[in-house]
């Protein structure tokens, strides 16, 4: 059964749900209903071993949680005599066999149907008379992983989750990336580590803090299991979204991950893993999306810890919450003595640029462009997010980058990279096909500057080609009769009076002596103006499209001269035949 004959048919479960539940609302019964059925599946040739056991151990007085695992060859288990298909024997009894059913898994699954609060759901369907209905028609689809694959279970609740959220008006981009992302950003956080992720038994951790259904971990998971089955990566990831973290630990359960490591709640006021490091890291976190929620807790600790918190080099705007995912990522980094750390982070433009010298932003920039942390921001083409029409860009940083990268960053433009989606999905009209991840793989791998006929692809700068310091330009205050006003006291005394009205400010690259770019550019206009060294702020920038723009010269005047006559020629024939 494909994923989408297979969401097709749980699909038709809100069929039944028709009237008595609003649109909106199907998921809150289907994506429970999914998963029970599927843990109901993948425990079903393990049940009577397991409840074997926990009555052998119950007598013995001994805690049986250990042993039941073992038997179940699971992360979980159940200890009630029901399943889904005994459930369908007793329709007066339903809805409290349902609940004890649920109470006999153990408590890393019963948490899972807390957060889709399940049981809110199933008082509700008992009251419309549907509960026994909706349970017979998930008891009669078989999930088993035999028939059903994790990954493409893992796509059905892709298609489930995109399906509600078209229809409920909420941004599928809240609750998961496409793949075909994830799939690049992997491919670009592995492919310096070929070698020593080929080794036989080699194990490697990975997060996300704004992990949402967990599709990035199980994307980079089923890489890294292709490429080498010997290896194992061990999944760590946060969510502030109760059902989509509901979602995310049934996934991660499924395929045998530690669910003890998906935590619940704001990764910024609450940080699940406090004092954790992990050797590659993703996240896609909500663009643009405000943290006046948390500010006081993001202040307080910028302002009492420093450096030794997470936000140490700067605070962005409180509208956009963006870089501070970023400065999280970066303290969650193992330290470059202990192998350190790759990781790749989805930013909309604003990261790029926002800010002047000396703002939060631009100290942000600062601090990972001098600590020589961004290997690589590729350029994605528009269109290609549900939730989201805007440009994207996909951030590579480390903390160990190879001898020929170190103080370098590249630029790779993919935005001409994409082909057309056959039906749009929200604001998602574009995707890349496996030839374009392979290119944008190719050129970060190769790391290569390369263009295609005159426009480039890929560029190659230096960390500090994006620096510049602010220079405060200050001319002399006039009286009425035009004469140079002087200060009267203090250590300005005899000194020209700078004319606030008249001050301006220049941005000077760091590479360029700030006194020859003063003769150069200011003295020939304006003679008589002096440089306020005690003004001078460092600023950093990354102008991405500047980069990439190449000039096309416009077409000879003589040339769009005939084009013009030639149409008005056409216009006064046409009047001519009017008037006739």
């Amino acid at each position: 059964m494909n994923h989408q004959s297979l969401s097709a048919f749980i699909w038709s479960v809100a069929d039944l749900l028709r009237g008595d539940y609003k649109q909106s609302e199907y998921g809150k019964v289907i994506l429970p209903f999914t998963v029970l059925r599927r843990l109901d599946c993948v425990l079903e040739s393990t049940k009577d071993a397991v409840l074997a056991e926990n009555s052998n151990k119950q007598s013995a007085g001994v805690n049986p949680e250990p042993f039941l695992l073992r038997k179940a060859g699971q992360s979980f288990y159940n200890i009630s005599l029901l399943d889904m298909k005994k459930l369908m024997g007793d329709q007066d009894h339903i809805k409290e066999n349902l609940f004890a059913y649920i109470q006999g898994f153990s408590v890393a699954v019963r948490d899972i149907f807390e957060h889709f609060d399940f049981y809110t759901q199933v008082e509700r369907l008992a009251k419309a008379g549907l509960l026994y209905q909706v349970t017979e028609r998930f008891a009669n689809v078989d999930l088993h992983p035999d028939q059903v694959s994790n990954s493409q279970m893992g796509l059905v609740f892709e298609e489930l989750i995109r399906k509600f959220a078209e229809i409920s008006n909420e941004t599928a981009g809240e609750h998961f990336t496409p793949r075909e992302v994830i799939k690049l950003m992997v491919n670009l956080l592995f492919i310096e580590d070929d070698d020593i992720l080929a080794k036989p038994g080699v194990v490697r951790t990975i997060y996300d803090p704004a992990a949402g259904t967990g599709g990035m971990l199980s994307v980079a998971g089923e890489y890294l299991h292709e490429h080498n089955p010997a290896a194992r990566l061990t999944m760590f990831g946060q969510e502030l979204n109760p059902e989509s973290y509901a979602i995310c630990k049934a996934d991660m359960l499924i395929k045998g991950q530690d669910v003890a490591n998906i935590i619940f709640g704001n990764t910024f006021s609450d940080d699940g893993h406090l004092h954790k490091k992990f050797d590659y890291m993703l996240s896609n976190p909500p663009f643009g999306v405000e943290w006046k929620k948390v500010e006081k807790e993001v202040r307080k600790e910028h302002e009492t810890q420093g450096f030794n918190g997470r936000f140490g080099p700067g605070l962005p705007r409180v509208s956009d919450g963006s870089l501070l995912f970023l400065l999280h990522l970066i303290s969650k980094m193992r330290p470059a003595v202990d192998g350190g750390s790759r990781f790749g982070i989805v930013l909309n433009g604003s990261p790029l640029f926002t800010g002047g010298a000396g703002s939060g932003e631009s100290e942000i920039r600062r601090y990972v462009l001098e600590n020589d942390l961004v290997e690589a921001i590729i350029g994605l083409p528009t269109d290609m997010f549900y939730n989201t029409g805007i440009s994207t860009y996909v951030w590579i940083l480390s903390n160990r980058k190879p001898e020929h990268r170190k103080g370098w960053v590249q630029l790779i433009d993919a935005s001409g990279y994409w082909q057309k989606m056959r039906k749009s999905l929200g604001s998602k009209r574009k995707e890349l096909s496996d030839e374009h991840t392979a290119e944008i793989t190719r050129l970060f791998g190769q790391f290569i500057e390369a263009n295609e006929g005159k426009k480039p692809i890929s560029r190659i700068f230096k960390n500090t080609d994006f620096g510049y310091r602010t220079i405060t330009v200050e001319r002399p205050l006039r009286d009425e009769h035009g004469q140079i006003v002087l200060a009267t006291k203090g250590k300005q005394k005899g000194q020209p009076q700078p004319d606030s009205n008249l001050r301006d400010t220049e941005n000077v690259p760091l590479n360029e002596n700030i006194e020859d770019y003063f003769k150069r550019e200011v003295l020939p206009h304006v003679p008589d103006a002096w440089i306020d060294h005690e003004k001078t702020k460092i600023g950093y920038e990354i102008p991405f499209n500047r980069h990439f723009y190449v000039f096309e010269p416009p077409r000879p005047l003589a040339e769009i001269d005939a084009d013009l006559k030639q149409c008005t020629d056409r216009i006064l024939t046409m009047i001519k035949g009017l008037s006739a």
